[in-house]
């Protein structure tokens, strides 16, 4: 982004401006933790995305059968 930097401002051209839709100024440890939690947030859509195609697919099983037959004694207490 071109632009002129001096002691205590910094500009942008209108064409930019007009290009780009706008700016947007964050300090690095607030865009670093922004695009960290894009990062996570796109990881997890990936996650869902996937879970949902399975059970569609049929490759997924309730909770209480999986607890039921892997984990008995957990099933007992999740029964309600």
């Amino acid at each position: 982004m071109a632009g002129n930097i001096s002691k205590n401002s910094i500009s942008v051209s209108k064409e930019i401006l007009k290009k780009q839709g706008g700016v947007v100024v964050l300090g690095l440890k607030e865009y670093k933790r922004f695009l960290k939690y894009e990062m996570e947030k796109e990881y997890i859509d990936k996650i869902i995305k996937e879970g949902l195609k399975e059970k569609r697919e049929g490759k997924t099983e309730p909770l209480e059968s999986f607890l039921k037959r892997e984990y008995p004694k957990l099933y007992e207490s999740y029964k309600h």
